[in-house]
């Protein structure tokens, strides 16, 4: 198989503790990527090839830089599409490189050449694997930047406690995976931890892997903030919001726009704390209201506030469009909070249990310090094929 020739289908095959399967098929779906809501996800290598040559003869147009925000769009897909080629063709000709060099070692009955050679497919074996994982964050919005809310729950300080240490986590996981965390808002707890944070995820796919976090998450601990050292349970709940390119997802009207400033609470310097730098945007029509709070200059949070409403805005759009497929399915969808996705005990055991996938650890503090690639890849392989 040439890589011209290589076509990769992702099927709703039966999935084991986060196992997938991949075969090849014949008869891909004429676009380079199917999203469509309930289908498999095409990976048509050829195809894409084909898409790069479209949208580098519209970059040649004179016109093309007439509209920057989509032509900066489209000049990242193309960015992105060409490493993804050059990525699977250069595993294409490894593999068939070793492939070859392993029929010579049999050949020759070279014990030490084939040792070095298992080695070396077991290397490959691994890559191929993570490369194939990307292919499951196939979403419309997968590939883009997040912005990440967590928002603390009934229980007093130890729910604000517990969205502190979310925080932690999400911004310890994001460094692992390489990704930048910004905190572009704050509201600190009466005595201690956090009210909410929202904080931008910036990184190819971040979107992808973090949606696997959207939900109520419950922590079961002795509290330290209770006198009697009792059991308590907290409540947190985690939005993710696929990052708006711009004016190109979203076309909001200045004139439904109400700006106000007012003087950041949280710690930031003389500077923040003296001046009117914090920007609280309401817009009109949706009722939504965001702030922000954490850049030295009123100009870079009004910024930062803008991407977040651009987001949120988007989020209803979509979630209108998933309850009008619902409507014709006649599928429910739940309203609110939604059911408890993930729980972290401390006592009176330990373990942290995803209830989507099933996927249990015995070492919550390891998972609490960032290390949560093991719970959202299961979640999300074990996620595959529905809508």
């Amino acid at each position: 198989m040439t890589p011209q020739d290589t076509h990769i289908r992702r099927g709703q095959s039966g999935h084991h503790h986060g196992a997938h399967q991949w075969k090849s098929c014949e008869d891909a779906s004429p676009t380079w990527l199917s999203t469509s809501p309930g289908s498999w996800c095409d990976f048509d290598l050829p195809t894409q090839a084909k898409e790069i040559e479209r949208l580098d003869a519209l970059a040649s147009d004179p016109s093309f830089w007439s509209d920057p925000q989509h032509a900066q769009t489209t000049m990242r897909t193309i960015a992105r599409l060409r490493e993804t080629v050059r990525v699977w063709r250069g595993l294409d000709e490894r593999t068939r490189t070793t492939h070859d060099l392993i029929e010579l070692a049999l050949e020759s009955s070279d014990g030490a050449m084939l040792d070095q050679l298992a080695n070396d497919a077991g290397a490959l074996f691994a890559e191929v694997e993570e490369h194939e994982f990307v292919l499951v964050l196939s979403g419309e919005h997968d590939q883009r930047s997040a912005i990440l809310a967590v928002h603390a729950g009934a229980g007093g300080t130890d729910s604000q406690d517990w969205a502190e240490m979310l925080l932690r986590m999400y911004t310890r996981w994001a460094d692992r995976r390489g990704f930048k965390a910004q905190v572009l808002d704050i509201s600190p707890g009466e005595e201690a931890g956090i009210k909410s944070v929202t904080i931008e995820l910036n990184g190819e796919h971040a979107y992808g892997y973090a949606k696997a976090e959207r939900g109520v998450h419950r922590l079961v601990r002795l509290s330290p903030y209770d006198s009697a050292h009792a059991r308590h349970t907290s409540f947190a709940l985690v939005e993710v919001l696929p990052e708006a390119e711009g004016d190109v997802d979203v076309q909001i009207d200045p004139d439904d726009l109400h700006i106000e400033t007012f003087k950041a609470s949280g710690a930031g310097g003389q500077h923040v704390q003296k001046n009117s730098t914090a920007v609280r945007i309401t817009h009109g029509p949706s009722g939504l209201v965001v702030s922000c709070q954490n850049e030295r200059s009123q100009l870079q949070n009004k910024e930062s506030a803008l991407k977040i409403l651009r987001s949120r805005l988007m989020q209803i759009a979509l979630a209108e469009r998933a309850e009008e497929r619902a409507k014709l399915k006649g599928e429910h969808i739940a309203a609110g909070w939604g059911n408890q996705i993930r729980s972290y005990v401390l006592h009176p055991y330990k373990m942290v249990k995803d209830h989507r996938s099933g996927y249990e650890s015995t070492n919550p503090e390891l998972v609490l310090d960032g290390e949560l690639d093991a719970l959202i890849r299961t979640y999300l392989l074990s996620s595959v094929g529905r809508e």
